[in-house]
């Protein structure tokens, strides 16, 4: 980002700003000027920690909690760990060779290196000419590979781990004094950090020298509190808000119930619970649905409940039941939308964000939290199947106390089809009818709070799946710094299934993390139920901006013993609109195709046809004839064709694009054909 971009990006930034949002900030903004004087530079004599003179830590694992986790489950996470010693560790898709020995300012992917001895308040972390790619230069230093190598010990008692763990922790605290440099320009990373390191001492309570690692080390206490009083100071505000503050909070719990060795850890610790539980209310429907409308985070504020819960349950300072029903709530909406294969939505943002890795980070992340959850508060009986137990559903369980969350009305007492509230619908074929046709619709605001930072240009958007197959896909995130081409295309309207108009977005793009204007979304009328019939019907007035203003209104109809989907799309003017009657614009019907759908377009009809378990699998998806029908994969120049398996990856697959132009009564409809 440039001097020039960026200083455009802080005007419209400001721009959707409240005025107390920017009073906050310009109080932040002087107390950072006070704070600058108490910048430690590398290398130079630190201040003594101030911490009390007993420092005991009390909340450790039962020692019957290790013969609980599954065998498949231990020897993963051995394995993992045994990665992170050969140099063989994996950071948001990048091989990291430094993973035993960390660098921690380096960026892999550009080769730059962040700063280090500079005033972390004056380090451009947005500018990747200044830190690299800062998402990279941030994963290793939320230290989850010292958790997992933690974990290993833990399960294992091999002395390799622990001296790698406190090795890595030692050698983070020594280049990273108060203030200094990139790690300390986030408040999600500083708060992540806390909850690794109480994990970290919880998981080595057994090992000798877990004592002079943590409660007998100037450096481990200087750190703690240095980290506790950043995140009390400077908590995310107003349109900033979204997961950061509930990291930010949860960090805090965790740091202050877990390391409460410091004169003001009550205070820390009933701010951060009275934050945390503010802010997750905040950033959650009353139907259990994540705010911000990206499934991924959905599961990563949920994991930070958990396991922030988990710790002030420890502490003998457990949450209000208010929060315990809406965590309850939480797991019942990721339970609901799940498909056949317990596989989730991809609707929005998502970069692999974790609270806790003490499972092989290559497993299911949300097969770890789901199990958790269950353990806490208890499945219902129409969950689909109890998960499997995991490293992390059995040393939360064993911390924490169970909260069974079972009152009349309390939750959900059949499996939800809908969250109106978020504007959420999946549509399922009956089981009678053979394998699990699943859609979930999108009629849901852009995102949380006024600039909707994770959401996409996604509105009326459809994700298809036959037996767990994706066959009309979300193509994902892929990125959200270095590559600004790829990151716009990714959550642009052309990239998801669903109708472009005017050669624009649905919504104008402010920044990678900004939009400037908000698409209204209509639910119309819905029946996911118990007919052989469900449908769904919305409308989104994001394309009345235009000069010639329309609406586009989508109907979705899942035929479930026809196994067909049928989707007509339908343009409209706005009531009361003056536009020219009649004006054409340029329209892009998309239609994403998973990468395991090979295809073969023809006249006005694709043949669609992939590997299932059983065999060979074919559909049709029938076009509509008034567009002009194309075919894509792989293309860069622009963008289209790709599908990201998880952030920092990238595949090709089909991107099927009907072009032509539309107006006012503009009818087009498409059909997905089971054969």
């Amino acid at each position: 980002m440039t001097g020039g971009s960026r200083a455009g990006w802080y005007v419209r930034r400001l721009r959707r700003m409240s005025p107390a949002e920017v009073g906050h900030r310009a109080v932040d903004a002087a107390r950072r000027q006070a704070w600058a004087r108490r910048r430690v530079a590398p290398g130079a004599v630190a201040p003594p920690p101030g911490a009390l003179t007993d420092r005991g830590f009390g909340s450790v694992l039962p020692a019957a909690a290790r013969e609980q986790v599954p065998a498949d489950a231990a020897a993963a996470v051995v394995r993992a760990a045994d990665r992170v010693l050969e140099g063989r560790w994996e950071a948001l898709g990048v091989l990291r060779p430094d993973s035993a020995a960390p660098d921690w300012f380096h960026d892999p992917v550009t080769g730059r290196t962040a700063p280090q001895d500079r005033l972390a308040f004056r380090v451009a972390h947005r500018d990747e000419t200044v830190t690299g790619n800062v998402k990279q230069v941030w994963e290793l230093s939320r230290h989850h590979q010292v958790t997992t190598l933690a974990a290993a010990w833990w399960l294992t008692g091999d002395e390799r781990y622990a001296d790698a763990a406190a090795g890595q922790l030692r050698s983070w605290w020594q280049a990273n004094p108060f203030l200094s440099g990139v790690h300390w320009t986030s408040g999600i990373e500083i708060g992540l950090r806390l909850v690794a390191w109480a994990w970290t001492r919880r998981l080595l309570d057994d090992w000798p020298k877990v004592g002079d690692l943590f409660e007998g080390d100037d450096d481990a206490l200087r750190q703690i509190r240095w980290h506790c009083e950043y995140l009390a100071a400077f908590p995310s505000r107003g349109s900033s808000a979204n997961n950061h503050v509930v990291a930010e909070a949860a960090g805090l719990l965790v740091g202050a119930c877990a390391f409460d060795w410091f004169p003001r850890s009550a205070r820390w610790r009933s701010d951060a619970a009275r934050l945390l539980e503010r802010e997750l209310a905040a950033n959650t429907f009353p139907s259990g649905v994540n705010r911000e409308l990206a499934t991924d985070y959905h599961r990563f504020v949920l994991e930070l409940a958990l396991v922030a819960a988990v710790e002030a349950d420890a502490a003998g300072r457990p949450l209000s039941p208010a929060t315990w029903l809406l965590v309850a709530r939480s797991l019942d909406a990721a339970v609901a939308v799940l498909d056949s294969a317990g596989r989730p939505p991809r609707q929005g943002d998502g970069d692999e964000g974790r609270a806790l890795v003490v499972d092989d980070p290559e497993g299911d992340p949300w097969a770890a939290v789901l199990g958790a959850g269950a353990a806490l508060v208890g499945p219902m009986p129409w969950w689909p199947a109890a998960p499997e137990a995991s490293v992390e559903s059995v040393v939360l369980g064993a911390v924490g106390r169970r909260h069974p969350v079972d009152g009349p009305g309390e939750r959900a007492s059949r499996r939800p089809r809908s969250f109106a509230d978020a504007g959420l619908t999946v549509l399922r074929s009956r089981p009678e009818d053979g394998p699990e046709l699943w859609c979930r619709c999108d009629g849901g605001p852009l995102g949380f709070g006024s600039i909707a930072a994770h959401g996409h240009a996604d509105a009326l958007s459809v994700e298809v799946r036959y037996d767990g197959v994706e066959l009309l896909v979300d193509p994902g995130t892929y990125c959200y710094h270095g590559e600004p081409v790829l990151r716009q295309w990714f959550r642009s309207t052309a990239a998801h299934n669903t109708l472009e108009l005017g050669g624009v977005d649905q919504c104008d793009a402010g920044g990678p993390f900004l939009w400037m204007t908000h698409p209204r979304t209509t639910t119309l009328r819905q029946e996911p139920g118990d007919a052989p019939v469900r449908l769904w019907e919305a409308a989104h007035d994001g394309y009345t901006r235009l000069p010639v203003p329309l609406v586009h209104r989508r109907l979705v109809t899942l035929d479930s013993p026809a196994r067909t989907l049928t989707v007509v799309d339908d343009v409209t003017g706005p009531v009361g609109s003056s536009g020219p009657a009649g004006a054409a614009v340029p329209l892009r019907l998309s239609w994403h195709l998973g990468p395991a759908v090979d295809v073969d377009l023809g006249d006005r009809t694709a043949r669609l046809a992939w590997t299932a378990q059983d065999g060979r699998r074919t559909a049709r998806l029938r076009l509509p004839g008034d567009l002009t029908w194309t075919a894509h994969r792989g293309e860069d120049d622009p963008p289209l064709g790709w599908y990201s398996p998880r952030f920092g990856r990238r595949v090709p697959s089909t991107s099927l694009v009907g072009t032509g132009s539309g107006a006012a009564g503009t009818h087009l409809v498409t059909v997905l054909e089971l054969t």
